[in-house]
């Protein structure tokens, strides 16, 4: 740990903003590991903390402003768009201090006010940027654009509550002088796979407001799902937006899941955003993930008119839009009605992961290229896409696509999203190209935060938060003249499993806070432990807003030390507390209680005797929640019992999915499972099999709902002894000793959860056991939920720990 990191987590709250912003030595100090930093002076610790995204430059002064219920935020006559802004900011203020502020329209601010004041000579030039000084005598913004009141609208807010205090605030005498690093500052939600109302919809807005972001992506079409009303062509909606779930009718699933949103709503939400100075960027993926239109339309749209219904299966489908004359001509009725609901400059046209094999196959697109001139199915992406961008360009709109759409040629004025990592970016770049960055590895947030086993449904590789904030939107491949390609970043959400509003922003928060700062911030007022100092007054900030961020890379870890000895009951043990984040104090207890920041603090292994239940809970130095209280149970039968989170992937696989009991559900309690879609096949860590005389399994049939494409081929079918098939288990590997194969019961039924249980000899010693099943690849995909050693002496346990 450098220095300027061990300071930090010690310093009090009031030094946490000018820690990480560009005014204060220690945020411009190099990473851990690269020397000490120079300590911060007294100044630095009186300065107001938690602005997030952090700004270009503060310097804090002497003294404070008090803001009370008869404070007033003062605002020009007849500014409409001002009015807005104080509007909103009285808002916020009202919901997270309760402070009730009046907006007043006045030509001479009333003393002690905050000022919001556009003026096209205010002292900070860049576009959407803010002056802001806090003087004992008010608060006042300043800037030449409706953007930059807006902004400085949210910082002032932001100060306001950085104590996450109630009633009349404190505010410190600073100034501020703040502008964004990039344009394009944005966020993407996929409301394809599953339907956001529109609620939702603003809910998300709003959070992006908070956080400066000004770029909404709306993934509106894919193959399970047509959310946009379009009038011409009804039967998008009528039927293209509705599919059957895997499970219809059975553990409160409906019998048909999806949505649409009225044109009316969506003028409605575009509005909506516009106050908040949030473009909404539509995108209709096209000409792969069509499966939706191609139900709805198949002689118009389908290649050769195939029909289908709206996709079920998460992954990579079949379906292309034909390219003949009528289907083109679909395509262009449908962007004229896009267009005039989206004012927005570019237009988002997917153009990703669009298999060919149909286009390959169809003898009237094989002419059709013949005619053309064009080389390959690859080549014939990039004739669509050169007459989309026509189509856009004679409407003075501007192409956007996924990094895929580089492969077939790209017209000069069409604009690449990159997402397979940085490399699209680069490439487009050096093509002359603006580039977005939003690749899966940094910006994907349908990642985990952690590993924890109460992370929800989901892909099982983790982003953590510190991940997304070491981004650097700038690839360093590229030369100064090719970076001014790089418009800006952009987080992705796609929803696959995110099937709920409370998932949304589990998976989005705080993740946005990273997003938002490497957006805005310069590199130099970054710093990643001033970033962590500044998050519990954010974390606060969402409680009070109603926004259920995930605290888990803050939730404490529990563990014994030496886990794999496995100690007994009525043996010493100690218990190691640690968080993802190694931020925050760990208060713990031992005797049942809730632990507060009274309870004992962990700063070394906690010593026990066994058996032992520990809760633990994450708080900032002045007492601010960071992490909800997590309880362990360390016994004997605990011991005996592995969980699906626990299990271990088979040498040849994967275990890349944490699946749901059914994908639709929307609870946040809904049982989960880690699976290998090409394996169904998993690893116990070495446990004692000494007298163990049953081996019980927690049995899950899932739904098989995903599409593979060439991959399908790489899904291994283990040989079994009878058609339904059987899980059987062996000893230490896959090809060792067969300790049992035990039949699965009959039935079809999806979300159902079995135990299948099996009589074996004891064994001495430890060892792991290799569990498959042997199921037919074309049926439901069978899961474990745990894994049961039961002493040959006793009584199955009751449960899990």
């Amino acid at each position: 740990m450098s220095s300027c990191s061990f300071r930090l987590r010690r310093l009090p709250r009031w030094s946490a903003l000018v820690l990480g912003l560009a005014l204060v030595a220690c945020a411009r100090a190099p990473q851990p590991g690269s020397g000490p930093a120079p300590a911060a002076t007294d100044a630095a610790i009186a300065a107001p903390p938690s602005l997030i995204p952090a700004p270009v430059q503060l310097t804090p002064g002497q003294g404070r402003l008090e803001i009370g219920a008869g404070t007033v935020i003062s605002i020009p006559v007849d500014d409409a768009q001002t009015r807005q802004s104080a509007d909103q900011l009285a808002a916020l203020i009202q919901r997270t201090r309760g402070l009730v502020l009046s907006v007043r329209a006045e030509n001479t601010p009333t003393p002690g006010s905050l000022r919001l004041q556009p003026d096209a000579n205010a002292p900070v030039t860049q576009a959407e940027g803010y002056a802001l000084d806090v003087t004992s005598k008010g608060l006042t913004v300043i800037a030449r654009d409706a953007a930059g009141v807006y902004y400085g609208a949210m910082t002032a807010w932001q100060l306001l509550t950085s104590d996450g205090g109630h009633g009349a605030a404190q505010v410190p005498v600073v100034q501020i002088r703040d502008w964004p690093r990039f344009a394009w500052r944005g966020q993407h939600l996929d409301v394809s796979r599953h339907f956001m109302d529109v609620d939702t919809i603003k809910h998300v807005l709003d959070a992006m407001a908070e956080h400066k972001l000004n770029v909404f992506h709306w993934h509106l079409t894919d193959d399970q799902g047509w959310r946009l009303e379009i009038k011409r062509y009804p039967k998008l909606t009528d039927v293209g937006a509705w599919r059957t779930p895997p499970g219809a009718g059975t553990q409160d699933v409906p019998e048909r899941v999806g949505g649409f949103y009225t044109q009316d709503q969506v003028r409605d939400i575009v509005a909506y955003a516009a106050t908040r100075h949030i473009t909404v960027l539509p995108e209709i993926d096209m000409p792969g993930h069509m499966q939706a239109a191609v139900a709805a339309y198949p002689d118009q749209v389908g290649v050769d008119g195939v029909k289908t219904q709206v996709g079920v299966d998460w992954g990579v489908n079949p379906y292309l839009l034909s390219t003949d004359a009528r289907s083109m001509q679909f395509i262009e009725h449908v962007l004229d009605e896009v267009l005039a609901l989206f004012p927005s400059t570019y237009i988002h046209i997917g153009g990703d992961e669009a298999i060919k094999d149909q286009w390959e196959a169809s003898p009237s697109i094989r002419a059709q290229m013949k005619r053309l001139g064009v080389k390959d199915a690859h080549a014939m992406q990039g004739w669509f896409n050169a007459q989309l961008a026509a189509y856009l360009s004679a409407h003075g709109r501007r192409l956007i696509g996924w990094d895929e759409i580089l492969e077939g040629g790209l017209p000069d004025n069409a604009s690449v999203m990159s997402w397979r990592g940085v490399d699209g970016a680069v490439d487009a770049a050096r093509k002359g190209h603006d580039v977005v960055l939003a690749p899966a590895g940094w910006m994907y947030f349908n990642y985990p935060q952690t590993g924890r086993a109460d992370e929800p449904a989901g892909q099982r590789d983790v982003l953590p938060l510190s991940k997304v904030y070491g981004f650097d939107p700038v690839p360093t491949e590229l030369t100064a003249d090719q970076r001014h390609h790089v418009l800006g970043v952009q987080g992705a959400l796609w929803t696959e499993y995110v099937t709920s509003p409370w998932h949304v922003d589990h998976a989005l928060f705080p993740r946005l806070d990273a997003v938002a700062e490497i957006a805005w911030s310069p590199t130099s007022a970054r710093g990643w432990e001033g970033f962590l100092a500044r998050l519990p007054a954010q974390l606060q900030r969402y409680r009070q807003l109603d926004i259920q961020a995930s605290d888990t890379a803050f939730a404490a870890d529990i563990a014994l030390q030496d886990e794999a000895a496995a100690a007994r009951e009525g043996q010493p043990a100690k218990v190691v507390l640690d968080n993802q984040v190694q931020f925050g104090q760990i208060h713990y207890t031992t005797d049942g209680s809730t632990p507060t920041m009274d309870s004992p603090r962990y700063d070394a292994p906690v010593p026990v005797t066994l058996p032992v239940t520990v809760n633990a809970a994450v708080f900032s130095d002045t007492g601010l929640p960071l992490a909800a209280t997590r309880t362990r149970r360390f016994d004997d039968a605990a011991g005996l019992i592995v969980a699906s989170h626990a299990l271990l992937a088979c040498p040849e696989g994967a275990l890349g999915l944490r699946l749901p009991l059914l994908p639709d559900l929307t609870a946040a309690d809904t049982p989960v499972f880690d699976v290998d879609l090409f394996h169904a096949c998993w690893m116990t860590p070495k446990r004692s099999l000494d007298h163990i005389g049953t081996l019980r399994v927690e049995a899950a049939r899932l739904a098989r709902n995903f599409g593979l494409a060439h991959d399908q081929s790489k899904v291994v079918q283990y040989a079994g002894k009878t058609p339904r098939g059987a899980l059987e288990i062996y000893q230490d590997q896959c090809d060792g000793p067969l300790l049992a194969r035990i039949p699965l019961p009959d039935g079809e039924t999806l979300g159902e959860q079995f135990p299948l249980e099996a009589a074996m000899t004891p064994r001495s010693g430890t060892h792991a056991l290799c569990l498959r099943y042997t199921a037919p690849i074309t049926g439901p995909l069978y899961a474990i939920g745990a894994v049961h050693l039961i002493p040959a002496s006793s009584a199955p346990p009751a449960g899990a720990h």
